[in-house]
């Protein structure tokens, strides 16, 4: 297989740029990405219809990755509860090496083909969860035999991947192609290839979340209140939807904690 992700940079000799030839090429790079992005939006629209379906009748969403597609995985995953006020369990991101790999690479986790099935298992994962692999290649062997075993017993499979072709994508039910080119840094992709994944993945989760009906008109009106940021941001919803004083708004958010249910329980 081809992998694009692997071709020598089209830039030579960065070693002699200057700090600003150096920037000035990333960003020329990264400009890139979002139009390789919009490319693959029919196969993110499969995916994400999928995901939701399955999701409506009580099914999670996991995200299996090694290196930084599986630490992209995590931090979306994570985020998910504070921003929809979704339970911890309904996006779960899984990392190859465990929680460990999250911050300190661990040598060879990535070439396991058996051990994400045994991480799944761990969460009972079934035939009305999905399953969606993150790999830049779309060859690493963790990603491949989770998303094998995983289709074998009735899981519903996808992929986020920065080549054409290979063998996650015979795999995945619902694959997605963000071919993105070389990358600035040979092979570095954590770089072009990890900002496409990570531009999917904030599409995927929120689009999923919308179709859940945790967003009402464009406000997040499920967010847990975790920090004066945010029960000032959800004042001000109740305040705008209910048109009511700023004080009135808080003792009512404070009273029923989120947006939706301050409203609901006034109207």
């Amino acid at each position: 297989m081809k992998r694009v992700t692997e071709q020598e940079s089209k830039y030579k000799n960065i070693d002699k740029m200057s700090v600003m030839e150096v920037l000035t090429n990333i960003n020329n790079e990264d400009k890139l990405v979002p139009l390789a992005v919009e490319k693959a939006l029919p196969q993110i629209e499969k995916l994400a219809t999928a995901v939701a379906e399955r999701m409506k009748t009580g099914g999670r969403l996991f995200y299996i990755g090694a290196g930084t597609s599986g630490r992209l995985g995590v931090v979306d995953a994570s985020e998910c509860p504070p921003t929809f006020g979704v339970p911890f369990d309904w996006v779960v991101g899984i990392i190859a090496g465990g929680d460990t790999a999250i911050r300190k690479a661990v040598e060879f986790a990535e070439d396991d083909a058996v051990q994400a099935w045994k991480d799944l298992q761990e969460y009972d994962i079934n035939e009305k969860d999905c399953l969606v692999g993150l790999a830049a290649s779309g060859t690493t062997p963790y990603v491949i035999g989770g998303l094998n075993t995983a289709r074998q017993h009735g899981v519903l499979t996808g992929c986020i991947i920065c080549n054409e072709g290979g063998p996650i994508v015979a795999e995945s039910d619902f694959p997605v192609e963000v071919v993105v080119g070389p990358e600035f840094l040979t092979g570095s992709t954590r770089m072009k290839s990890g900002t496409a994944q990570k531009l999917v993945l904030n599409m995927l989760s929120t689009t999923v979340m919308i179709q859940l009906g945790r967003v009402k008109g464009n406000k997040m009106v499920d967010m847990q209140l975790t920090n004066h940021k945010l029960v000032d941001r959800g004042t001000h919803m109740v305040m705008e939807e209910l048109n009511i004083g700023q004080e009135q708004a808080a003792e009512l958010l404070i009273k029923y904690g989120s947006v939706r249910k301050a409203v609901e329980a006034s109207k």
